[in-house]
């Protein structure tokens, strides 16, 4: 059993950890032991934010710029640590056409349970 102390400590730590994010192009990867996305896309992440939606659910979300993901087809998004350790990965369906006056805002909630 975890007590409900507990996951409101985990929930915070978490939060404290987020520090960058990378969008990538593949997707396919399932492996716990994953160090990065499958196929980092090289866009460059305008903004990173985790906050706490109540005492055990987080969400993170990442922006970005239209501009950076011109012909490209975005189908992955990792949260890293600021020592650059890949704390979540997250695959989903491609999400490509995106004009270069746009943001992509890309979401991941949890709850510790």
């Amino acid at each position: 059993m975890i007590t409900d102390n507990l996951r409101t400590q985990i929930a915070t730590h978490i939060v404290s950890l987020v520090n960058s994010a990378k969008v990538g192009l593949g997707g396919n990867s399932t492996s716990p032991a994953a160090t990065d996305v499958d196929v980092p896309s090289g866009a460059t992440i305008s903004q990173v934010n985790a906050v706490k939606a109540n005492d055990t659910v987080f969400q993170v979300s990442v922006e970005v710029a239209g501009s950076e993901l011109t012909g490209l087809t975005i189908r992955e998004m990792g949260i890293f640590d600021s020592s650059n350790n890949m704390l979540s990965r997250l695959s989903f369906s491609g999400i490509s056409s995106i004009p270069s006056t746009d943001t992509l805002q890309l979401f991941l909630t949890m709850e510790v349970r």
